[in-house]
């Protein structure tokens, strides 16, 4: 069908439409995907067929009772017919939904003697994945090829029966799977594998031919009210050739048995003329297969054909397509970033169902919050979907979410469906639009307009800040970079130095991971530190972003006092999510002299590890930043030291007298396990200037680690040598790392823990000594800088919705009377204030 002819069809699906479907009168329902609607006339004969004639329980021989049984039977011959399936080849079970249908095929596999193995694609609707619960053995396949390879590999699954699913039309983007792969598994294994084919989706605009059943799926499952809009009612389509799957089933309910013995004896005799009857439960639906016999009649004297409808939506698809596409703002940005398989075409009915996946982007780059989508949309009268759309595989895979960032954002409060859709600048969920038989190219341009009124920005916002936060770009001839980056997931063991060219994200707690997770006395319920514990130094965790877990490993010479060298936690704040190994406690501890309850590992052989490796009874304790409990926190100390404050004055009068307040000084800086800030930075010049003094006395030079800094500036290797500048970080206010701000909040006040050596947990006197003689200021000796994040309150930029730095990033220093030169910077001070 061209263009002209697709028009001149739009054109009388308006007409029928304003007729038969009044419910749509200032509304666009571009939710077809979940249910279609019913028209006027389906209504109005499934009730002029209920008023004249009389049905019964077809379980009955009364007359009205036989009516029923003869109409059911027809009804059943009809819908087969529909999909040219041949009635001595098929049968339809009647079930309440596509789900019951899948439900009932996966109880028939779990009674078999050995139980079964199943496979599923990764588009799957959530009801085809459950059925891996059931399973003996289950394998999600991620692509059509990895489902080609194993057609081609005849392997024998383990158990005696074998299942492959997948859906005939992703219910997510449309994209339509190859419909061959029944006929190809009946083919190529010599094992019989059996084929179940989800066609929920693909028939509610397509047809779908079963004529050979030599390559047709051995079971199918159908939602009619997606075809119809009414009524609310499922089928199961199965071949004959596989009906002795269901004859181990083991239930049986009203209806489905001849006979049965209850006393004395435990014996029933099936019904054994049908599979149907077998398996078709209690009283069938008796009216809402009466109103199937009337949406039939009706969706055929209105559309003719699915093939019709097919076409019809197909253009309707590509012209939305089109214009999703074409949208862009003012800087040239795409409004709409289209999740579409590299497989399928729009425009092409054979890979592509009338189905746009979507989730649309600000002029900078962020995402666009689908809840709020969704609010604007309900304001205009627009139906649509958002969300988690039961299609956990490909919503996963288009958004590029790991199972442990799945897994940590439901820790965090993420549910399909609430307005937590955007953590750590990715979106939780997606946009569809889905088209149906009744749907014009009026619902395709309103739906555009929509997006072009309210997403496309034009010119920036009028009540953004004074700068683009997009627009801020990183120093660049900068003198100074991140030379490493450093987190301590366990407080006062080992630091994990982040991977160079590895982005990590900055919180408002610190960095990442970063002091997340303590030792705790099991008698005292005090945090162990190395100042006391110097075998802490030898515990070395790393974080395993990929498998979303926290490795905690031993030193070699910890390994002779402990018997396992590694033990794993699940990064996720709630661990059961992961494992049930790895539950919590509550239990209240000690740190830094402050009160909190945390979250204590109940595992025994995580306790046994941490206590054998350092001869202390110990359990291993979490202060997460969500979920903690009580919502007890713990809040920053750290502030300018006098000796920092250049040029300060006494306020006169003052009584009694005081320190001008710093900016940002009264606001609070949230931190989880770290001492007194989120963040400690130290200077590598600095550190040099230290060590030449130690080395002059003939002393051994102190590593960067003793500090057990988080970020270490340094100068830029580009430069010529002989430009550092030691302790210029005493001055420094702010800085700015890659496209990100910190405040600095004031020198780290330093003890004799900065003695331990981190790689043999050996105490030195050095460096400790020489800072009391170089570094002291008011009776104390200090090193580095306490640090904290600038966050921005405009979240719609990328680098707002997810900040964070990487080893090798620029890094500029401003000091106090520098602020007013930068206006990124002046505004966003402004702003924490």
């Amino acid at each position: 069908m061209d263009d002209k002819n697709c028009i001149s069809y739009n054109n009388a699906i308006e007409e029928l439409r304003a007729r038969e479907y009044p419910m749509l009168q200032d509304t666009t329902y571009l939710d077809h995907a979940g249910t279609t609607l019913y028209s006027k006339s389906l209504i109005e004969r499934f009730s002029a067929d209920m008023m004249v004639n009389l049905y019964g329980n077809p379980h009955s021989a009364s007359n009205a009772s036989q009516l029923t049984t003869r109409r059911i039977e027809d009804v059943r011959l009809r819908l087969l017919q529909m999909f040219n399936a041949d009635p001595q080849e098929f049968d339809v079970v009647f079930v309440a939904n596509a789900t019951a249908g899948i439900k009932l095929v996966m109880e028939a596999f779990r009674d078999q003697d050995e139980g079964f193995w199943y496979g599923y694609h990764r588009d799957a609707h959530t009801s085809l994945i459950g059925v891996r619960e059931g399973a003996t053995k289950h394998r999600c396949f991620a692509s059509d090829d990895d489902v080609n390879a194993w057609i081609d590999n005849d392997e024998n699954e383990c158990g005696s029966a074998q299942l492959f699913a997948y859906p005939a039309q992703s219910n997510m983007n449309g994209r339509r799977l190859p419909l061959c792969w029944s006929r190809r598994i009946r083919a190529n294994k010599t094992n019989a594998v059996y084929t179940l084919l989800d066609a929920a989706a693909l028939v509610s605009t397509s047809p779908l031919d079963l004529g050979n059943s030599d390559e047709a799926p051995d079971f199918t499952v159908l939602s009619l009210y997606k075809i119809f809009g009414f009524p609310d009612l499922g089928a199961l389509i199965v071949r004959q050739a596989s009906a002795s799957i269901f004859d181990k089933r083991r239930y049986f309910g009203g209806g489905t048995v001849d006979m049965v013995v209850c006393l004395e004896e435990q014996w029933h005799a099936k019904k054994a003329d049908s599979l149907h009857e077998r398996l078709e439960d209690g009283t069938l639906p008796i009216h809402s297969i009466m109103a199937l016999d009337s949406a039939m009649t009706i969706h055929e004297e209105l559309y003719t054909s699915l093939e019709r409808i097919s076409r019809h939506t197909t253009f309707l698809a590509s012209r939305l397509h089109q214009g999703l596409s074409s949208l862009r703002h003012s800087n040239g940005r795409k409004v709409c970033h289209v999740y579409k398989d590299p497989n399928s075409t729009y425009g092409d009915s054979l890979t592509q169902g009338p189905v746009v996946a979507f989730n649309l982007q600000n002029q900078h780059g962020g995402w666009v919050s689908n809840a709020e989508v969704e609010k604007l949309a309900a304001i205009k009268n627009i139906q649509l979907r958002t969300g988690g759309l039961c299609n956990p595989g490909g919503v996963a895979s288009s958004l590029g979410l790991a199972p442990w960032e799945m897994r940590e954002n439901f820790s965090a409060g993420q549910r399909c469906g609430n307005d937590n859709d955007i953590i750590r600048a990715k979106p939780t969920g997606i946009i569809r639009v889905s088209f149906g038989a009744m749907s014009t190219l009026s619902d395709v341009e309103r739906f555009v307009a929509f997006l072009h009124e309210f997403f496309v920005e034009d010119s920036p916002k009028l009540e953004a800040p004074p700068m683009m936060i997009a627009d801020i770009e990183p120093p660049t001839q900068s003198r100074l970079h991140v030379e490493s980056l450093c987190v301590y997931p366990i407080k006062s063991c080992a630091g994990f130095s982040v991977p160079p060219g590895t982005p990590w994200e900055v919180r408002p707690e610190g960095l990442a991971w970063d002091r997340e997770w303590c030792l705790v006395h099991q008698g005292t319920g005090a945090a162990l530190s190395q100042k006391r514990y110097p075998k802490m130094a030898l515990m070395r965790p790393s974080i395993d972003l990929e498998k979303g877990l926290l490795r905690v490993s031993l030193a070699s010479a910890l390994q002779d006092v402990a018997p396992q060298h590694e033990i794993t936690v699940p990064l996720s704040a709630d661990p059961r999510l992961f494992t049930e190994e790895t539950t919590y406690r509550d239990a209240n501890a000690k740190v830094c002299g402050d009160a909190i309850q945390a979250k204590t590992y109940r595992s025994s052989d995580i306790s046994a590890f941490f206590t054998q490796a350092l001869g202390v009874p110990c359990h291993l304790a979490r202060f997460p930043a969500v979920n903690n409990g009580n919502g007890v926190s713990r809040h920053s100390k750290a502030h300018l030291q006098k000796y920092q404050k250049t040029g300060a004055m006494r306020v006169p009068g003052a009584f009694p007298e005081t320190d001008p307040v710093t900016p940002g000084a009264c606001v609070s800086k949230p931190i989880l396990l770290a001492n007194e800030s989120p963040i400690l930075t130290i200077s590598r010049s600095s550190l040099n200037r230290l060590n030449e003094l130690i080395k002059a006395k003939g002393g051994k030079a102190a590593q960067a680690e003793v500090f057990r800094a988080n970020i270490v500036v340094a100068e830029n290797p580009a430069y010529p040598p002989g430009l550092e500048d030691p302790y210029a970080e005493d001055d420094w206010r702010y800085l700015q790392i890659g496209r990100q701000y910190f405040e600095m909040l004031g020198a780290c006040r330093r003890c004799q823990m900065v003695c331990i050596d981190q790689q043999t947990a050996e105490r030195n006197q050095e460096p400790f000594v020489t800072l009391s003689k170089t570094r002291r200021f008011d009776g104390r000796v200090y090193f580095g800088e306490h640090t904290c994040h600038l966050p921005w309150n405009d979240v719609s930029s990328p680098i707002a919705q997810n900040p964070t730095i990487a080893v090798g990033d620029a890094v500029s220093p401003v000091r106090e009377d520098e602020v007013h030169l930068n206006s990124d910077l002046t505004a966003l001070v402004g702003q924490a204030w």
